[in-house]
C-alpha cells in the first residue's frame, strides 16, 4: 500500500472513504498528480517514485493553517 498527500483547494470536494482515480503529469524532473476531474494536486514526485497504481480511496481529510489536505491509499 502507498499514502500520498494531496492539496486541495476548497472544503467539501472529498471525504473519507471516496474512491479516486488520479491523472499523472510530468515536469522535467517530476511526475505530479491531480485527483479528477482537478479536485486536488500533489506535490512533486521524482522519477524513481513514480506511482503504478490509478485509483485509490481517501483516509481522511485535513484541514490546517495552510490549507486543505486529502490523504489517500493505492493499492500498490
Amino acid at each position: 500500500m502507498r499514502e500520498m498527500e494531496f492539496k486541495m483547494e476548497r472544503p467539501g470536494l472529498l471525504k473519507a472513504g471516496d474512491h479516486i482515480t488520479v491523472t499523472e503529469g510530468v515536469l522535467p524532473s517530476n511526475y505530479y498528480y491531480t485527483i479528477d476531474p482537478s479536485l486536488a494536486m500533489s506535490g512533486n514526485v521524482p522519477f524513481r517514485e513514480r506511482m503504478l497504481e490509478r485509483e485509490g480511496e481517501v483516509l481522511e481529510v485535513i484541514e490546517n493553517e495552510r490549507g486543505y489536505y486529502v490523504k489517500a491509499r493505492f493499492g500498490e
